[in-house]
């Protein structure tokens, strides 16, 4: 499940996603309908956008660490807030949470979505 108000990073993260032929995805563009979406989806990742109007990444994950029909879902924080080049090649690491720069590379959100929950489609 992406959770981000940018309507064109969230398609593409999820043309990324749904192009491995791995994954399902639902794309939430409003940050209020997220956490009853994921309620309903059940989903086995949530991708997070940090920055995002009425309620933040941030605040849905610790919205959803008090739910317990979502405490157990990986989150996985997508950001604007660092470039590429800060963030390098590898996921950023903070306060036990993983972050990965928009617009998201690829091959790093494929690896980490394998991380944090195996494929849950035939490929």
């Amino acid at each position: 499940m992406i959770v981000d108000d940018d309507a064109n990073l969230s398609r593409l993260a999820g043309m990324i996603l749904e192009n491995s032929g791995q994954y399902e995805v639902m794309i939430v563009n409003d940050s209020l309908r997220a956490l009853p979406a994921a309620v309903q989806f059940r989903p086995d990742v949530m991708l997070l956008d940090v920055d995002m109007p009425e309620k933040s990444g941030g605040d849905l994950a610790r919205e959803a660490a008090n739910d317990s029909r979502l405490r157990d879902i990986p989150i996985l924080f997508l950001t604007g807030l660092v470039s590429h080049e800060e963030a390098g090649t590898n996921p950023l690491e903070s306060g036990g949470m993983t972050f990965l720069a928009k617009p998201v590379e690829p091959a790093l959100l494929l690896s980490e979505m394998g991380r944090l929950a195996p494929p849950v489609m035939a490929g």
